[in-house]
């Protein structure tokens, strides 16, 4: 191994994992919500953001729909 090395004839390149990076959001969620993925986190040993998004990342795969249609009382 050499004790120096000439970095100026390298060429540079795209990050080929820019496009898996996550961006920072800011979200209001109910006290309730945020307890119950941080129980759940803490069972699994993982941070409650990181389950999160792994429960989005589901939702997204599955192509899942919320039905947020409003029921009328008679």
């Amino acid at each position: 191994m050499k004790t120096e090395y000439d970095l100026s004839k390298m060429k540079s390149r795209k990050n080929p994992y820019a496009t898996k990076l996550k961006k920072p959001v800011t979200m209001r969620l109910s006290e309730d919500v945020i307890g119950y993925f941080k129980q759940m986190a803490d069972e699994a040993g993982v941070p409650y953001q990181s389950l999160i998004n792994l429960y989005l990342r589901d939702c997204v795969v599955r192509h899942r729909k919320i039905d947020i249609s409003w029921q009328t009382v008679l």
